[in-house]
């Protein structure tokens, strides 16, 4: 079995309850499925859940170099130089980062509001990016953005391998498979 899920913001990618915080327990019902890779906490988005150990080990395995894609939403009106620096790569405390696909977008029309709301100042801008990654470091995205200067507000995982969020709203699930 392979499930989607729009994970919501601030809830743990685990089932058991820790800290009084919301877990994938509220979202999920059906059994015996795990998460096939992570999503922070403070991150939304597309989750993939499954039965099956041979599928999540493709899934998540960084051998296998499955993209990764995310929509960013960054502090600062983000600049040419540090887009081209995140397409080749850019140094963090563990090491330089693999090239990746960056690209500025609008904010996508459709995006459901996030409860509560990334804070809002009047005299700086906000940024969209599409990032897509093929490693998988903790926290990586938002290490990536910070260090060329453009922390992130907001992150949402948009699609892992061939598979995609696709209208899903925050805390709905998909049967894939």
């Amino acid at each position: 079995m392979l499930i989607a899920l729009n994970k919501p913001f601030n809830v743990l990618c685990q089932f058991t309850v820790e800290g009084g915080k919301r877990t994938l327990a509220e979202f999920v019902t059906q059994k015996d499925v795990y998460p096939a890779g992570r999503l922070d906490y403070d991150s939304e988005g597309l989750l993939l859940l499954t039965d099956d150990g041979r599928l999540a080990h493709q899934l998540t395995d960084p051998r296998h170099k499955q993209p990764k894609t995310y929509l960013v939403q960054v502090d600062g009106a983000v600049t040419d130089e540090a887009i081209a620096s995140l397409r080749r790569g850019v140094m963090l405390n563990d090491g330089l980062t693999l090239p990746a696909g960056v690209e500025s977008v609008i904010e996508p029309e459709r995006l459901w509001p996030r409860d509560p709301p990334v804070r809002f100042r009047k005299s700086i801008p906000t940024s969209w990016l599409s990032i897509t990654l093929r490693e998988g470091r903790n926290r990586q995205v938002r290490r990536m953005t910070a260090a060329v200067g453009f922390p992130t507000l907001r992150l949402i995982r948009v699609s892992v391998g061939g598979y995609a969020l696709d209208g899903l709203l925050p805390g709905e699930t998909r049967v894939l498979a």
